[in-house]
């Protein structure tokens, strides 16, 4: 088959697409033929050797997302037809003994997870547990499965799983154009709270506001801690949903009110933040969390959620998987609203 792969870390030229063995399915696996794969940023993080994950190695096969056609079943697996469409679980938390991808699934230590320490969906073919394929619907496109693994499960174990939104509250979500946040945006709206959203362009956050966005300000040029206030009439919202890290931190925090959360699950712009005032943070009564692994059994529910409900799936560009290298660059310039989709 072909893949995409590096075996050294550096910039997009260190990716080549090259061929490499088909992978062999154990008793409990299928082998899916990939037909959509998608970006995340840890595709480029891990690549360009600022962060790795427990378990990664060389030479990695990249690739969270995945959906396809069922190609070949273990001689176990009794409840997954070849021929079956279907979009993958990339958490390896949960998968059934006679795997052979097995007894990764410490979701506090080694988590496994397919495209970032398991060969990943930058290929023509991928390994999966049987356990974790979930059938697409017959009038869904795979470009629109494939923008869900990552980014929607992210969104709806951080929003409600951790952070514990409800109906009526006010959330703040930055980075609106990125993937995890365009789902952020409709699964909170389809909660009923209301969606306060930021984004590093006009035209982007005139993009999230068709996504259900109440009120939205360009982060590059808003005061957003005023901005959060004046959408709420002084008092601050309930929960900032966060992904960017240092270059928002200080103004989401000052967005929260009495009793905010700040619920953070990313790191897009460096790793180390400060608390702006701790006199603000306890009189306010203020909770900073990290958002955990999602587990294994919020996958299908929300999949569910997902296939059911009226939501839009941005999808920025659809390039073939031989330039995942320019795809990746895309990324990097964060010129983009929605997800890159790869095409093997």
């Amino acid at each position: 088959m072909k893949a995409a792969l590096y075996d050294a870390h550096g910039g997009p030229e260190v990716l080549r697409y090259v061929d490499v063995a088909d992978p062999e399915p154990g008793p409990g696996d299928v082998v899916v033929q990939v037909e959509a794969t998608a970006l995340n940023r840890l595709d480029i993080v891990q690549r360009a050797g600022y962060f790795t994950m427990p378990g990664y190695a060389f030479p990695h096969i990249a690739g969270m997302d995945v959906a396809g056609t069922v190609a070949r079943l273990g001689e176990a697996v009794e409840d997954v037809s070849v021929g079956d469409r279907v979009v993958v679980d990339p958490s390896l938390s949960g998968v059934r003994e006679d795997s052979r991808l097995a007894g990764r699934g410490d979701l506090y230590g080694e988590l496994g997870i397919i495209g970032a320490t398991a060969d990943g969906g930058y290929a023509e073919l991928c390994l999966v547990p049987a356990s974790h394929v979930f059938p697409i619907p017959d009038d869904m496109t795979f470009d629109e499965a494939v923008v869900f693994p990552t980014c929607w499960m992210t969104a709806a174990h951080a929003l409600f799983d951790v952070g514990k939104l409800q109906a009526g509250e006010t959330v703040l979500i930055h980075a609106a154009g990125s993937g995890v946040s365009t789902a952020g945006i409709q699964l909170a709206v389809a909660a009923g709270a209301r969606v306060l959203a930021t984004a590093g362009t006009d035209a982007k956050c005139a993009r999230a506001t068709e996504l259900g966005a109440e009120a939205t300000a360009n982060n590059r040029t808003t005061d957003i801690a005023g901005f959060a206030r004046s959408e709420t009439g002084g008092a601050g919202v309930d929960m900032v949903f966060e992904h960017v890290g240092p270059a928002l931190w200080e103004a989401s925090m000052f967005s929260l009110g009495v009793r905010g959360r700040l619920v953070n699950c990313g790191n897009t712009t460096g790793d180390s933040v400060t608390i702006p005032s701790l006199g603000h943070l306890f009189h306010m009564g203020l909770t900073i969390v990290g958002s955990d692994p999602y587990r294994p059994e919020e996958f299908g529910p929300v999949w569910e959620q997902y296939c059911s409900g009226d939501f839009v799936a941005p999808v920025d560009s659809v390039m073939p998987l031989a330039e995942a290298a320019a795809a990746q660059e895309r990324m990097f310039a964060s010129d983009l609203f929605g997800k890159i989709v790869l095409r093997p």
